[in-house]
């Protein structure tokens, strides 16, 4: 954290504030005066104040930057402002509290070993790929046999906690897909085996990490009655199939090659993602003594938790207290890691004069655009 007390001339003030009143003399209209002949006395009665509250802030900002350019400092966020003097006719004086970037000093990072993995396609990993497709575009039909794994059964459930004060829950024509880990555990696993009409005692415990903290570790017993079975007809691999992935001449040939051609994309970014990760950990571990400015950090987090929302559209509610319930921990040492990753890539790449291949930057785009049905547009 850095304090500067600046002083600003009081001509530099007042001279702005005249010529600004000036300029608005010439467009004013006021009762009693004709178009452009109001006193300039008038004018600093009625518009002198606001007009100089505009200009003290203009002149802060404008000679604060002038400061910190002269002490060769570079601020971390927006500094807070404290008016030591304001008054008309004398100069002004004001203090600064800010934080500053650090000083960086590049260490060599050469001798650190990097692991980058090798994979290939096989045929094998295209079959798991259509076969995952199939059942994507698949049908859920009735079906007439206890309940297995990957059904999903329609129930109805009784829930009563050992020792809780309410009565029991009760939930009618409740969806669940077993083996999808959406219950707590033993009650997906439960239910296999039983059949439609048939009802199912179970009693269980709720998880020591379940999101309710009242519930964790709790006895539970459940009546179920199940409504419903449902097993999923996998989608055939046809025309149809290959049509709705953008393959349009009907051969299976030509599916393949276009899933191959994906997967070997997504293979080639895992890779790099993975060598990347590896390179930011030695950096970031070469500088975990490196002090951050807390106001970079908040910005961060801000910035994290906008992004968050975005992905979460129109779904919230606009009256709820965001900072409840994403709290700046949830955020706090993601930002501090990205803080100090930005601020130390930003000094090595000054540092060895890096920039951006103009070649890598082409294929880069071209490698995106060929994702797409038209890569040309």
């Amino acid at each position: 954290e850095r304090r500067l007390t600046i002083g600003v001339p009081a001509d530099r003030v007042e001279n702005e504030i005249l010529a600004r009143l000036q300029k608005a003399s010439k467009n004013v209209r006021l009762a009693g005066f004709r178009p452009g002949k109001v006193p300039m006395k008038v004018m600093k009665q009625r518009f002198g104040p606001s007009v100089r509250q505009e200009v003290l802030g203009e002149v802060m900002n404008q000679s604060f930057q002038e400061a910190v350019i002269q002490e060769n400092l570079r601020p971390a966020g927006v500094p807070k402002i404290e008016p030591k003097n304001v008054e008309s006719g004398h100069d002004l004086e004001y203090v600064a509290t800010f934080e500053v970037v650090p000083e960086i000093a590049v260490k060599d990072i050469g001798s650190f070993a990097i692991e980058k993995p090798v994979a290939t396609i096989t045929e094998e990993d295209i079959d798991l790929i259509i076969d995952v497709f199939c059942k994507q575009h698949g049908d859920w039909i009735a079906a007439a046999r206890p309940i297995s794994d990957g059904d999903k059964v329609n129930i109805d459930f009784r829930e009563d906690v050992d020792g809780a004060d309410s009565e029991g829950a009760s939930v009618e024509s409740y969806e669940v897909e077993i083996g999808s880990g959406k219950m707590i555990p033993g009650f997906e696993e439960g239910l296999i085996g039983v059949s439609i009409e048939e009802r199912k005692e179970l009693t269980l415990k709720f998880p020591d990490d379940h999101s309710q903290k009242e519930l964790r570790g709790c006895k539970v017993h459940y009546t179920i009655k199940v409504n419903e079975i449902k097993e999923l007809q996998a989608a055939l691999v046809d025309e149809k199939l290959f049509e709705s992935y953008g393959v349009n001449d009907g051969s299976e040939e030509t599916f393949r090659k276009e899933i191959n051609g994906n997967m070997a994309r997504e293979l080639e970014a895992a890779i790099k993602a993975r060598v990347k990760q590896q390179v930011m950990d030695v950096v970031i571990g070469e500088y975990q003594s490196l002090e951050i400015p807390s106001a970079l950090i908040e910005q961060e987090i801000q910035a994290q938790r906008s992004r968050m929302l975005q992905n979460f559209g129109e779904k919230i509610d606009q009256n709820i207290d965001l900072e409840n319930i994403l709290p700046n921990e949830m955020f706090s040492e993601m930002a501090e890691k990205r803080v100090k990753l930005g601020l130390v890539l930003s000094q090595y790449i000054q540092e060895y004069k890096l920039e951006a291949d103009a070649q890598v930057v082409r294929q880069t785009i071209e490698d995106l655009a060929s994702t797409y049905e038209q890569p040309e547009e």
